[in-house]
């Protein structure tokens, strides 16, 4: 994309009426589908937080201008990331929970608005930045913020009791909870231990709905019907053994029984499928282990 993945929060504003400058509180709850609380621009639309570069407000004190963060109205000022250059649609990870999606750069500009009227002129027209909050939390002063963009997921469940409808899909609602944090799920597949119909599934995954990841669960044992590595290594072009080494890493810590896993990861022309246990509790366990990973993988393979 070529700017930087990664800056800091050095201002966090609100003001009570719109079209006001804004004052630096230091820190603030950010409320999922709503904004900065107690800030005016706050509301179920697609402009619930507003950011600007300490990079485009010191190109005014280049001026002579004497602004400052939150001058110019913004809810977040950043150093560090050229956000001009963001795409709409791409996400913003703030701090240790915070997740923003790019909705809009920059705005029109309202004649004789209050920031004008002090500063003489407005950046925020072309340089600011907007976003909707997909999940809230606390965002402070000196908070790391990193670029990135959503993981489309895909999960596969392979288990013949499940698609008998005998036992609940509780791995495929584990999987489903935890990606949410890096991206959104585009589709739940649920198949028996059936060599064939995993293989279709996997390439149906990521052939025709073009998945980041695919998430399988199931059939990864020393049981006769556990094929689940050897449909998934038919299917990829290129192996990625440090993913379920560092998953049976993770497992053995807790289990010896880990080490009976036989999953598998690999590479299908874009999309990276992965092996995950049977269990809810061991699928929850690999997965935080190997989550944070995950969207710079999906970088890497896709040249973003």
């Amino acid at each position: 994309m070529g700017h930087v993945r990664e800056g800091v929060v050095t201002a966090v504003c609100i003001s009570e009426e719109k079209g006001t400058v804004k004052h630096d509180i230091g820190k603030a709850l950010i409320l999922e589908g709503y904004g900065l609380e107690d800030d005016a621009h706050g509301g179920p639309w697609h402009r619930q937080v507003s950011l600007l570069s300490e990079e485009s407000i010191q190109k005014m004190r280049d001026k002579g201008l004497h602004v400052f963060p939150g001058i110019f109205a913004e809810n977040i000022t950043v150093r560090g990331i050229d956000l001009p250059k963001l795409a709409v649609g791409t996400w913003l990870w703030v701090g240790e929970k915070v997740i923003l999606e790019v909705t809009q750069i920059g705005k029109e500009c309202h004649t004789g608005c209050a920031v004008s009227k002090q500063v003489g002129q407005c950046i925020m027209p072309k340089e600011g930045v907007f976003a909707k909050v997909i999940r809230g939390g606390e965002v402070k002063r000196g908070d790391v913020i990193r670029v990135g963009f959503p993981v489309r997921t895909a999960i596969l469940t392979i288990s013949d009791s499940c698609f008998r409808g005998e036992r609940a899909d509780a791995s495929g609602d584990v999987i489903e909870e935890s990606v949410k944090s890096i991206g959104t799920v585009i589709d739940r597949g649920l198949v028996p231990d059936d060599y064939d119909k995993i293989v279709n599934e996997l390439k149906r995954m990521a052939d025709d709905l073009d998945a980041h990841v695919v998430l399988t669960t199931g059939g990864t044992g020393f049981g006769p019907s556990d094929v689940t590595p050897e449909a998934t290594e038919a299917v990829v072009h290129r192996l990625a053994p440090g993913i379920p080494y560092a998953v049976l890493q993770s497992g053995l810590a807790k289990t010896p029984f880990a080490m009976l896993s036989r999953a598998t990861a690999g590479i299908r022309g874009k999309t990276l499928i992965i092996n995950l246990p049977g269990s809810p509790k061991a699928v929850k366990e690999g997965l935080e282990y190997i989550l944070s990973v995950l969207p710079h993988a999906v970088e890497v393979i896709r040249g973003i």
